[in-house]
Order: C-alpha cells, then structure tokens, then sequence
C-alpha cells in the first residue's frame, strides 16, 4: 500500500475508479494509481466539454448569463470572468490544454485583458485584482503558456503587488475603499503596503506560483506559502469572505481560497507534511473521511453532481504529493 493511502482509513481508489464519469476515472487512475489508460485528449471529447466549447463566442469569450449588473461592471468585464470560469472546467476536469484551438482562443482572449504593466483587468472594474490576475494566470500556465512572456510579465506584476510583511491582499481593500464604488476610480488606488496580507488573496496567488515549475521554488512564494498556511481556520483581515467558515466551504474547480485548494498549492511547492498547520490541516481531512473513501463535504453550489468526487480526487491528490 501505498505511503499516502496509509495515512487514510478508508481506501478512496475504488469508488474513484469505479464511478461512471469517464474523466474522473482517468485522472485518479492516471494521478493516484499511476496507470496510463489512453491519452487526454479522449477527454476533451467527451459531452460536457464538448457541449461548452460550443457556447464559446468567436472572440474567443464566455457570454456571461443575464450580464450581471451594468451598473457597477460592463457586460464585457462579466464575459471576462465567465470566460476564467469556463476555461477553469475545460482545463481542470478534462486537461485541455494550448493544443484545442478552444483553448488557444480563450487565451487570446485574456491575453488581450492583460494590461502593460502585467495584470489581468477589468473584473474590479479599473481596479487591481491580484486574485483575479493570478487565478488567470495559473490556468494559462497549466494549460501550457508557462513559458509566454507575458506569463512572466505577469509574475513581475505581482511580487511588485505585495504587501510588506510578504502577502499580498486586494489593493481596493487596503485603501478601505468600498467594492461597489472604489471599482470606478481612476487611476487604480495602489496597495497600502503597511496594511497585513488577506489570506484569500494570497491563497489565490499562490496557485500561480504552485503551477509554475520556476516560481514554486522562488523565495517569495516559500515566505508567502508560510503566511498562508499560519492563517489556516482563523478569519481573514479583510471583509471578503472573511468568516473562518470559507476555510471549509469547496468548490472545484477551485476558486478563491478554501483549505483544500491551499494546501494543493502547498504540495505542490514542496512544503512538508511536518509543517504543524500542514499536519493538522491534513488530518482534519483524514478525519472527515466517509466509510466508502470519499468525502462528503460542504460544498459550494454547483449543478455538477459529481463534485464530491471532483473534491476527493483532489484531496487524494493533496495526500499523495505530501507522503509519497
């Protein structure tokens, strides 16, 4: 047996690798058991994704349902975000990658919202959005634009972002400025630097790092990485999503930050599992562990009937890079 399933009491491979969705049972056999059982790409023809490359507009966006509210953000900046969500479906659940034009097109796309000085813009309105930035980049590396240029243009942009004790928060937050009326200032209000980090947002930044195979080493991400996981089950600095209750609400694919998705990118930044918070954090895990190996915890509202799977899958995933 395998060291990561020993740390676990009940085996979680077997309704994994049973289930009747096809692209769940790729990926734990391909990530957990180590099997090659055909290739990705067999995913990227399968219905669902099949049936939301189909809605993709030829400019390569996501039309965003009912536009949000205009009064506060143009329908362009929605179709922004629901383009970021869409590809985050494309990209974690059935491994597509630069080589689907749908793909490539999504990345034009964002590409073309990345402003000069490297961030991703226009989902804050004219503001800053080092969460939305990051989250961006981190699927555009995964799906094989880690090398770009503007990737790396990206990075700069945000360790120029951080706060001075090495996290990093949304700068319209420590400007106390307001969501709904702080989005339309011009120019965007810098960071207050004396201001302490926001572990949601620095959780969000450091998928990006975590999926660049050069930033996860870099000093800064290691500093950040252990601010992150000393605020595990505490509340956040700031009014988003400030309840310690966010630590345990899970959606997948992840999106802000909850302790599943923090502690993917710590293992995946080579943080151990010696790590007092990282240890607890696992065995909180291990603990909510239901008899048939899976976990059925509060999760975020989605139509995916699935995502209790998706969820143990990643945690799975978490349990194998820290103890294998």
């Amino acid at each position: 047996m395998s060291n990561w399933l020993k740390k676990l009491s009940f085996d979680p491979l077997p309704p994994l690798a049973s289930t009747q969705n096809p692209a769940i049972r790729f990926l734990a056999l391909r990530d957990l058991a180590d099997q090659e059982g055909g290739n990705v790409e067999e995913l990227w023809r399968l219905p669902e994704p099949q049936r939301l490359i189909r809605r993709q507009l030829p400019n390569g966006a996501w039309h965003y349902p009912g536009g949000g509210k205009p009064q506060l953000r143009s329908i362009e900046d929605y179709n922004q975000l629901e383009t970021f969500r869409i590809l985050g479906e494309l990209v974690e659940k059935y491994g597509v990658d630069k080589r689907h034009p749908a793909a490539e097109k999504a990345a034009d796309y964002l590409f073309i919202r990345q402003t000069n000085e490297g961030d991703f813009r226009g989902i804050y309105g004219t503001q800053y959005t080092p969460n939305y930035s990051a989250g961006i980049m981190e699927l555009l590396i995964k799906a094989g634009y880690a090398e770009d240029p503007r990737i790396e243009n990206g990075f700069k942009w945000l360790l120029s972002m951080r706060q001075s004790d090495g996290g990093w928060a949304i700068p319209l937050r420590t400007a106390s400025a307001k969501l709904n009326t702080g989005i339309f200032k011009k120019p965007p209000l810098q960071p207050n630097r004396a201001k302490p980090f926001s572990h949601m947002a620095t959780g969000v930044v450091l998928r990006a790092f975590a999926a660049h195979l050069k930033y996860r080493e870099s000093k800064p991400a290691k500093a950040a990485g252990e601010l992150l996981a000393s605020r595990f089950f505490l509340r956040d600095a700031y009014p988003d999503r400030q309840s310690p209750d966010f630590w345990l609400r899970f959606p997948f694919p992840f999106w802000f930050t909850d302790l599943l998705s923090a502690l993917d990118s710590l293992s995946r930044m080579a943080f151990s599992a010696d790590n007092p918070q990282i240890s607890y954090a696992l065995e909180w895990f291990a603990k909510h562990q239901e008899k048939d190996g899976t976990w059925m915890l509060k999760l975020l509202k989605t139509r995916d009937k699935d995502l209790y799977l998706w969820i143990s899958l990643a945690i799975c995933r978490v349990f194998k890079r820290f103890y294998d």
